[in-house]
């Protein structure tokens, strides 16, 4: 959407010259919403960033269109002004009405004898404004996207970690559902670990996995066999009455790979397997 330059013109010559009982207004309103959760200062900041980039959308040098190549400028103080929104957890529509409210504040001042715009203007000014707003929104969603990714990208890796139970022996104990991008992130890290370690033991522990169905079977088959291309001898542990019998009848093979009903069994075969000696000690008798 263009604006011609004489529009324009009129349109930034108004807000220069109410300048300040816009901003004025457009924080008191801002703030009521927001409920104190910025400070006077940071918000009075904030309304004159989006403000600036309001005039210069509407600047000799620009075509009015807030996705002009010469709003780029603009762009990136709204830009910054979603972002930091989005991860301070206001919602989109805090962040877009921030922008519509400029409308607000003009529609007040003209009704009320405190300026004077032609009705034209106003409406040309509603649209670069509604421009700017879907910007915003539309810069704020991709930045709440970006967070959500990031978030669970960081609880995949920390429901999954992989720990060091004996020289040579790691074990990855894995809690809840087991989908794709989990499986891919429990493999790298057994993986890397392998590595670090030079652990000849992985152990695989399914006892907080509440259900095991073909596909959770194919994952923790997946790494297995990648574990095995690293040199590491795989043992499955937790396989409940439950899992068994689940896993028989949907005729699931695991072929040689070693499983066990606990950790703890687990863990004892594989210190048997490397040449650990486990010797059980009677408990002593105390009585005298």
């Amino acid at each position: 959407m263009k604006v011609d330059a004489e529009a324009r013109q009129r349109l930034s010559a108004f807000l220069v010259t109410h300048e300040e009982p816009i901003v004025r207004q457009w924080t008191e309103i801002a703030a009521r919403t927001l409920r104190g959760r910025l400070t006077n200062t940071e918000l009075t900041r904030q309304v004159r960033d989006v403000f600036g980039a309001l005039q210069a959308v509407l600047g000799a040098d620009s075509d009015g269109e807030i996705a002009g190549a010469e709003s780029g400028e603009s762009r990136g103080a709204l830009a910054e002004l979603s972002r930091a929104w989005a991860r301070q957890g206001f919602t989109p529509s805090e962040t877009a009405g921030l922008v519509f409210t400029v409308k607000e504040v003009v529609l007040g001042l003209t009704e009320s004898g405190q300026a004077e715009l032609p009705t034209t203007d106003f409406l040309l000014l509603s649209l670069v404004v509604d421009d700017m707003g879907l910007f915003t929104f539309e810069t704020y969603t991709k930045t709440r996207e970006s967070v959500i990714a990031d978030q669970t990208e960081q609880l995949l890796e920390l429901s999954t970690p992989v720990v060091k139970l004996w020289d040579g022996v790691v074990a990855v104990p894995l809690v809840g559902t087991l989908d794709s991008a989990r499986a891919q992130v429990v493999m790298e890290k057994l993986l890397q670990t392998l590595v670090d370690t030079g652990s000849a033991f992985a152990i695989v522990d399914i006892t907080g996995v509440p259900a095991v169905d073909t596909q959770v079977a194919q994952h923790i088959l997946k790494t297995v066999v990648a574990a095995r291309l690293m040199g590491a001898e795989c043992i499955i542990s937790g396989i409940r009455p439950q899992i068994a019998q689940t896993v028989v009848a949907l005729g699931i093979e695991f072929g040689d790979i070693v499983t066990k009903s606990n950790l703890a069994d687990a863990l004892l075969h594989a210190l048997r397997a490397s040449g650990v000696e486990v010797v059980r000690r009677a408990s002593r008798d105390k009585a005298f």
